[in-house]
């Protein structure tokens, strides 16, 4: 596909009663435009317009702005083109075992037919629940689907979260990135799902989907829709139906960003578990945006290993079955607010997936609002903070726009600002040692407490317990140094509690030195 202009659509235009949009990541706005304070006190640089204190200027730190998202194709593929010398001797290694994973394939495949065959027997009552020992049967069709996936070469599939009660999520919405998806549920959940009355007369597959008894949409007819949503409210106010599943963005992305929902699973009003699902790759990327299906399974077949991660997301109920309208309801399902594309964070701020999905994890336990934001109060709650000067400093080192409260993408590049100077790893091994001052190897929780004082003064006996806790991970009473740095590391925030310990003249010496090598 040619590489479009800056003046061509970046789609071409597709039938479609309700058209998309790309989900901008991160609704934030620019922040300040100034070049922030410069540690070295040289004039070119502008403070932020408001008069708090940085507190990470004795790191280097300066004052950041969170850029506007580009605009990005989400269903590009990657890795349309085999490159590299690699990826043509790992085909060439990998083509006797793609052979046997194609034959594994193709006999879980008919096996699943078969034993979906023998459940559909007979069975006419459909809009009804299957009967239990029919449900039965259909393990050996989700037992062959797990047999599946392991020859497409997900030999372990990582999960985050566990899926709701049936009885507590009647649905689960899911983003849709390859054919893949599918399959895992159908695996894992066994659900009803949606789906395009064309799908009933694919091979094999169709037969399969009847015993899940699915919902056909036809999605550019007005009534075929209105009956899905109808039939989706009748499955999920039922508990002896399996739960339903939806795609709601309707086709496939490259899972780097999510498009539009359509607003099929929030009509209904009722409680929803949103799940997301990743492919983390080096050299292939799975999506099937743009891609022929033959030349996607080759390439799954021909690597040794492909990983795929799913996060069950918190539940989102609606806020008044009555009230709350269905795109207000999607709007809060929609887990584009914590998203960022994992790919140019790690080139730009040298951050991994998994640093970036535990910042993630800690920012959805301040719990932000449907919004996606965080305000003050619950902000120092997570962080173990005592309300204090230095607590609103760091706040406002985060918020931006100074809206009183932060976005995930201000809490993500703000915390990465920080761990990210030189200084940082230099500064969490000598704040170590300046706590552990009595020349011990590990941290007591009142030689913390005395460190911590020297920032927060008033800091008393319990909120020092509550910031021990944090950092005494393995609960033994004590805080060794990896225990420490690890906690900075995935805390990089909390490095300014030791500010005072750390302004002294080996630092300062050592940040000059450090400075003058940089230049």
């Amino acid at each position: 596909m040619a590489d479009h202009d800056l003046e061509s659509p970046l789609l071409s235009s597709q039938p479609s009663d309700h058209p998309h949009f790309v989900v901008d990541i991160g609704e934030d706005n620019e922040g300040p435009s100034g070049n922030g304070i410069d540690c070295s006190n040289n004039d070119d640089g502008d403070a932020r317009s408001d008069s708090s204190r940085n507190p990470y200027a004795f790191l280097g730190s300066d004052w950041f702005d969170v850029p506007r998202q580009s605009t990005a194709n989400p269903f590009r593929n990657h890795t349309l083109m085999i490159s590299g010398v690699y990826e043509w001797l790992k085909i060439l290694v990998c083509l006797p075992i793609a052979a046997l994973r194609l034959a594994l394939f193709g006999i879980c495949l008919a096996i699943g037919y078969l034993a979906t065959k023998l459940a559909l027997q007979g069975w006419k009552d459909k809009q009804n629940p299957m009967p239990k020992w029919r449900c039965r049967i259909m393990w050996i069709t989700r037992f062959c689907a797990r047999c599946i996936l392991f020859s497409f070469g997900y030999h372990w599939i990582r999960r985050k979260g566990k899926p709701a009660p049936r009885e507590i999520a009647p649905i689960v919405v899911s983003n849709h990135v390859s054919y893949i998806e599918p399959i895992f549920y159908f695996y894992e959940l066994f659900p009803t799902i949606v789906a395009a009355e064309s799908h009933d007369s694919l091979p094999f597959v169709g037969t399969i989907i009847r015993a899940m008894q699915v919902i056909y949409v036809n999605r550019f007819s007005p009534s075929s829709r209105k009956l899905a949503v109808n039939e989706i409210k009748r499955k999920a106010s039922c508990d002896r139906f399996p739960r339903v599943l939806l795609f709601p963005e309707g086709t496939t992305t490259n899972g780097r960003f999510l498009i539009s929902f359509q607003l099929g699973a929030f009509i209904p009003g009722y409680p929803i578990q949103p799940v997301i699902v990743r492919y983390p790759h080096v050299h292939f990327d799975q999506s099937w945006g743009l891609i022929s299906l033959t030349k996607l399974m080759f390439r799954m077949f021909t690597q040794f290993h492909n990983f795929m991660e799913v996060e069950y997301l918190p539940l989102v109920s609606p806020l008044d079955h009555e009230k709350e309208s269905a795109a207000h309801f999607a709007e809060r399902a929609d887990p584009s607010a914590y998203m960022v594309e994992m790919a140019r964070m790690e080139l730009l701020h040298h951050i991994s997936s998994f640093e970036a999905v535990e910042l993630l994890e800690k920012f959805l336990s301040m719990d932000p609002d449907p919004s996606g934001r965080v305000k003050y109060h619950d902000f120092v709650k997570v962080l173990r903070l005592k309300t204090c000067t230095l607590s609103e400093e760091i706040f406002s080192f985060i918020d931006v726009e100074k809206s009183g409260s932060i976005t995930f993408k201000q809490f993500l590049f703000g915390s990465t600002n920080v761990m990210n100077q030189p200084l940082f790893r230099q500064a969490c091994e000598l704040a170590f040692t300046k706590c552990a001052a009595r020349g011990n190897d590990c941290i007591s929780e009142q030689e913390l407490g005395e460190s911590i004082r020297l920032a927060i003064p008033e800091l008393n006996q319990d909120e020092g317990h509550e910031l021990f806790v944090l950092f005494d991970t393995n609960s033994d009473g004590k805080i060794s140094k990896d225990e420490f740095l690890t906690c900075l590391r995935k805390n990089p925030l909390l490095i300014a509690l030791f500010s005072p310990c750390l302004l002294q003249k080996d630092l300062l010496e050592g940040s000059n030195r450090l400075r003058e090598e940089i230049m």
